[in-house]
């Protein structure tokens, strides 16, 4: 009997399929050879079931009926999807082993688990276990598969995290929802990271400007000339800033002062995927999601980069040589010139700044492959150049400077010089459009910090300090203290992975890197969601917060469960995943904590007071239109999670495309869809009439507004019972006619008109 390899997607099958059965045949939903039938799970085939699989009062949100605690979760299958899964039951039933080659990280084990749970397949497992999908490492991958027992920890923290943001998310947006009849999504992740956000604009907001004086001196030595910032207490007083700048300008001053050392700078970090996210916001002004969706296309499609979705910057020994590879196909390449300047041996298994085993957990840093790019779009070649550039500085020597400081006494005054004089450009010749300058990304002091600021130069600095200098000018600038700046996607990707810690020193965030919030997977996903619930809005890179996402804070912070906006808290809380996933935590324990949490806030929320209407209005800031207490809708939930095992950290699925708040104050679903075989139910949203099982699949939607016509429930009703309106008076041009709005596709909900007979 043959083996069945179960891949993510199709096109990593194919791939794979090429290597190790290069003559199969090609059936469409799988690829059979000799020993291998090659298939692919379409990303996620099954997810947690929602509320209603347990009961069917769930239907129908209740505040009484929480919280909702399931003994065992259910899993359902994708509608979407369900062909591909009966499929692949067909053909495990003809195998004797399987593969499991979906993605080698933690939700990729949980697509398999998911697969191999719900079909029962009982057959011993092999991991395929790769970083990226050259025929190489596919082959090597092969030849070296690990047995499936080995990943069992990786599948339980896969399993609990995804438990545990159904318990938090399903019944902490439910509570919240029906207690203050407006759609309020609340999430173990997205929560806390919305807390970041807000109290960061309550910072901006809050700010009380200072007005300052910075005085600036402009000194002469023989033909040497350089600029000085006088040194003393903060000054508030303008006269008194005026009079020194007076008191030194045309004097003669001294060299109090002068220290010259020599500084080296070393190449940034190779790339995990929060880096690359954040260098490309600020180079590209990417979103997180939209350089997420870039590097995959360069991994899955077209096989130029390994395995993007890393949280490590390093690499092990048995990178080097494959990386030594890599530069040598790079000589042949656009990058040539760049290649061969390169010097292989400064990337070793010694040098730690590149070869870091101890930091090298599931993936090691995004490299080139040995791949050369065909086709690639402009924005795909963006991500590729940003990869292939930060690969190449590690073979190049370290950038060199000498540092120049100087005091200058005037008149008892004294003024400070930075200069930094570039000696050799090193890694940097690298950079884009770079002059070895201190503002490449990456790391470094804040260039605004006026006491530190500094001058490059590119020749020679030289100060003879037993020489008088000459005051040739002096000026009083005012100026006024500046307010936190408002968050950006990469900012935020930064301030997630330290889980809200400002922390400058790379050894410290490094650490808290396992108590970031969520991964580097989801953390794209987690942003995209505040934005589609309404909780913020992008002002060109800043990202704002929205009366609707204020409101959700304060409610969640006031009755009493700070834990749930704690970044830190939460952060901790991925760490204990991660210790799961290494053997090192018993996910019962965890999920045990999950449980005591998610009922203390069902309790907290009971006794709240119900918030006022007008506190979810948007204020004069928010770009979005009016959302009510009586409209869910697409727009507003369904950035909730998919109904896939990675519905998300938020866990509220269901809570996406939900049913209006009646007066009752319960949730109700206005008709069973009409899609043949779908089983969900007609819920009002802000635009349109859509079905709550979106999330599985269903695109059913009836939009209000057709033809100049507003859809009213009155004529939904009759459009589902009679396939179309009564008569009615439509506007043209030409002249007014009788119509008929008709339901032409039922699958679907696309209207057309249907004329009347004249």
């Amino acid at each position: 009997m043959k083996t069945l390899v179960i891949a993510e997607k199709p096109d990593m099958g194919r791939t794979i399929a090429a290597v190790i059965e290069p003559r199969a045949k090609n059936n469409r939903s799988y690829l059979e050879g000799d020993r291998y039938i090659i298939t692919w799970a379409i990303g996620h085939l099954l997810g947690l079931a929602e509320p209603d699989a347990y009961d069917e009062k769930y239907k129908k949100w209740n505040f009484g009926d929480l919280p909702i605690m399931p003994e065992q979760f259910k899993i359902v299958p994708n509608p979407r999807t369900k062909d591909q899964l009966k499929i692949i039951g067909e053909l495990a039933g003809r195998c004797q082993a399987l593969v499991n080659a979906c993605d080698a990280g933690r939700e990729g084990q949980y697509i398999f688990a998911l697969i191999r749970q719900q079909l029962k397949l009982t057959q011993p497992v092999k991991r395929l276990w790769i970083s990226d999908l050259t025929a190489e490492s596919i082959a090597k991958g092969f030849e070296g598969l690990q047995d499936g027992s080995e990943f069992e920890n990786l599948e339980l923290a896969a399993r609990a995290r995804s438990e545990a943001d159904w318990l938090v998310g399903m019944n902490a947006s439910r509570a919240f929802t029906t207690k203050h009849r407006t759609l309020l999504s609340v999430g173990r992740v997205q929560t806390p990271v919305l807390a970041l956000i807000y109290d960061r604009q309550k910072e901006i907001e809050s700010f009380d400007s200072l007005t300052y004086y910075e005085i600036k001196a402009d000194f002469e030595q023989q033909e040497r000339k350089y600029v000085g910032t006088w040194q003393g207490d903060r000054l508030t007083d303008g006269e008194k800033a005026k009079t020194i700048a007076d008191k030194v300008r045309g004097k003669q001053g001294v060299i109090a002062e002068y220290e010259v050392k020599d500084t080296r700078e070393y190449p940034y970090k190779l790339y995990d995927l929060t880096l690359l996210q954040r260098e490309a916001n600020a180079k590209y002004s990417y979103s997180a999601k939209k350089t997420l969706d870039l590097a995959q296309a360069l991994y899955e499609k077209h096989k130029v980069i390994t395995y993007p979705r890393t949280s490590s910057n390093y690499v092990t020994e048995q990178n080097i040589d494959g990386m030594h590879k890599t530069l040598h196909m790079l000589k042949s390449s656009p990058y040539r010139d760049l290649a061969e300047g390169a010097d292989q041996r400064i990337v070793h298994v010694n040098n730690k700044s590149v070869c870091n085993p101890s930091r090298v957990e599931d993936h090691h840093a995004i490299l080139p492959t040995l791949r050369r790019p065909g086709s690639l779009t402009k924005e795909e070649q963006h991500i590729y150049d940003l990869v292939v550039r930060r690969f190449l500085s590690h073979f190049y020597p370290p950038a060199e400077y000498k540092q120049h400081t100087l005091l200058t006494e005037v008149e008892t005054e004294t003024f400070k010089t930075n200069v930094k004089e570039l000696l050799s450009l090193g890694w940097k010749v690298c950079l884009p459009g770079e002059d070895g300058g201190s503002k490449t990304s990456g790391r470094g002091k804040k260039q605004d910090d006026e006491d530190d600021a500094e001058e490059l130069v590119s020749e020679p600095f030289t100060i003879n300090r037993d020489e008088p200098v000459q005051c040739i000018d002096a000026q009083a600038k005012e100026k006024a203290t500046q307010p936190p700046k408002a968050y950006t996607e990469g900012t935020l990707l930064k301030a997630m992975e330290s889980a809200g810690k400002q922390l400058e020193n790379e050894e410290l965030r490094e650490v808290m890197k396992e108590a970031g919030l969520g991964t580097p997977a989801t953390r794209a996903a987690t942003i995209e969601r505040l934005k589609k619930v309404g909780y913020i809005t992008m002002q060109g890179k800043r990202i704002t917060v929205t009366q609707k996402g204020r409101t959700a804070v304060e409610l969640i912070r006031h009755a009493g469960v700070e834990l749930l906006t704690s970044p830190e808290m939460t952060g901790q809380w991925e760490r204990r995943l991660h210790q799961i996933s290494k053997g090192e935590a018993a996910s019962e324990k965890f999920m045990e904590n999950v449980k005591r949490f998610t009922v203390s806030i069902i309790d907290k929320v009971r006794t709240q007071r119900k918030a006022d209407a007008s506190l979810f209005e948007p204020g004069e800031d928010d770009k979005g239109k009016r959302k009510r207490a009586g409209e869910a809708g697409k727009d507003t939930g369904k950035a909730t999670g998919k109904s896939s095992g990675r519905q998300s950290e938020s866990g509220t699925k269901d809570a996406s495309r939900r049913a209006p708040v009646s007066a009752s104050g319960g949730l109700q679903p206005l008709a069973p869809c009409p899609r043949e075989g779908c089983g969900g139910q007609l819920i009002e949203g802000r635009k349109g009439y859509g079905c709550n099982h979106f999330r599985q699949g269903c695109g059913f939607v009836v939009w209000k507004e057709f033809e100049g016509k507003q859809i009213s429930l009155n004529m939904l009703n009759a459009l589902l019972d009679k396939g179309q309106t009564q008569l009615l008076t439509f506007k043209h041009p030409e002249g007014d006619f009788k119509a008929r709005i008709q339901l032409s596709d039922p699958g679907s909900g696309k209207l057309e008109i249907l004329r009347a007979d004249n």
